[in-house]
């Protein structure tokens, strides 16, 4: 059985049974957590039949890394799967855990136990500041689980990696090596999420380095990459050798200075993150302003599932981005532990979740086993649009654990 974290600053620790280990979500569940539940639970199956025939149908070049993930489908319906070293890789693990977590059935455990192993290699990438997506979501989540020792190791070695990306004179981790034509030193709004693996490092090992690099990155970031109404923008352009602002940009937004949607859910759960990590109360004012931003903007859908961006020009003509939906609902349900409007946090989670249960989700069997439809990857290069996306499933799923731990009077699972 596992007890999960309750709402003081200390870690909490978790007891494990082994392989008989059943999360107090599986024995006490309401009809949506259910009935979602068996859907995904129909969705892995189809997608774990799905996934070995598309591998084997790619033809992978020598010296080339192996396909281990599925991240979309093509426009033709096709499973597009991608190696670990994709940003999207580690997703997919850790919506089987999750999916254990919820139906307390070992054959997701092993499962996840699986598809997390193909993910170990990109311990020591260091190329990539997407760390904890890849490192966090999977071995992270088997770890909450399973309190399984080589899986602290590999989040050991992965917070070790991700900080050779830390630049004092910025004050944060790198973001992209690619695009030097673009920026110099670009830091993306995304990277709030890989904090989560510095601070799981430092509660780990005892050694505060990781803290201290996950906190000065989020201050610099709150300085730098928000607007007087706390919308964010996507990129941030540095000059790494006086950490001063070069220029405020997007890459997957509608222009430089429109506010895309899933860049808003990435600033509410980075700041949410922190505040559990740090209590720091200036990042959770951070967290709530950011709130307020997504839940009184006039362009949020009455299903409150968003635009791919705020501020798209063809409003209301535009594609949503279930993803965003999933990812906001997810950060809601944690905000409202710590916020005096919590109340009204969780009945917003409520909406956005149970609007993605009625209208979002595949047919059972079908989208190649996908379970949330209706996710926009990057509009402006007319990427993945109005398609499946991994990490719209993996914070779907995540927040119905969190949504059940609280019905259950619980808090929100964590380390």
């Amino acid at each position: 059985m596992i007890l999960p974290r309750n709402s003081h600053p200390m870690p909490f620790r978790f007891l494990t049974l082994g392989l008989t280990f059943l999360s107090t979500a599986a024995f006490a569940q309401d009809a949506l957590t259910k009935k979602t539940v068996r859907l995904a639970e129909t969705q892995a199956t189809t997608m774990l039949q799905e996934l070995p025939k598309a591998i084997a149908q790619k033809s992978v070049a020598a010296g080339k890394p192996p396909l281990v993930s599925p991240r979309s489908l093509t426009p033709t319906g096709e499973l597009i799967v991608v190696p670990s070293r994709d940003w999207t890789s580690g997703f997919f693990p850790g919506y089987l855990w999750f999916l254990y977590e919820l139906s307390g059935q070992p054959r997701w455990m092993a499962e996840a136990k699986t598809y997390t192993a193909n993910i170990e290699p990109e311990k020591t990438n260091g190329g990539t500041h997407d760390m904890g997506f890849k490192v966090y979501c999977s071995f992270g989540t088997g770890y909450r689980l399973t309190k399984d020792a080589a899986y602290k190791d590999v989040i050991l070695q992965s917070a070790r990696t991700l900080s050779t990306r830390f630049y004092p004179k910025v004050g944060t981790l790198l973001s992209w090596d690619h695009s030097r034509e673009k920026w110099a030193f670009p830091v993306i709004i995304d990277n709030m999420m890989n904090l989560e693996l510095l601070f799981a490092a430092t509660k780990l090992s005892g050694d505060s380095s990781f803290y201290k690099i996950a906190v000065s990155h989020a201050n610099t970031t709150m300085h730098n990459h928000f607007r007087p109404d706390y919308s964010s923008y996507h990129v941030v352009d540095y000059d790494s050798a006086t950490g001063k602002v070069v220029k405020r940009t997007t890459h997957q937004g509608a222009a430089n200075e429109s506010a895309w949607a899933r860049g808003q859910g990435w600033a509410l759960y980075g700041y949410t993150m922190c505040y559990r990590e740090t209590r720091n109360k200036a990042y959770l004012a951070q967290a709530e302003n950011v709130a307020r931003f997504i839940l009184n903007h006039p362009n949020l859908p009455k299903d409150l599932i968003p635009y791919w961006d705020f501020n798209a020009p063809g409003l209301p003509n535009e594609p949503r981005d279930a993803s965003a939906g999933a990812l906001i609902a997810s950060a809601l349900y944690e905000l409202s532990t710590f916020s005096p409007n919590g109340k009204l946090y969780r009945a917003k989670a409520d909406k956005m979740v149970k609007s993605l249960a009625k209208s979002y989700v595949a047919q059972p069997g079908g989208s190649r086993g996908f379970l949330l439809l209706h996710s926009t990857g990057a509009k402006p290069s007319n990427s993945e649009i109005d398609v499946p996306l991994s990490y719209a499933d993996y914070y779907f799923m995540e927040a119905l654990v969190r949504r059940q731990s609280l019905l259950n009077g619980k808090g929100i699972p964590g380390l």
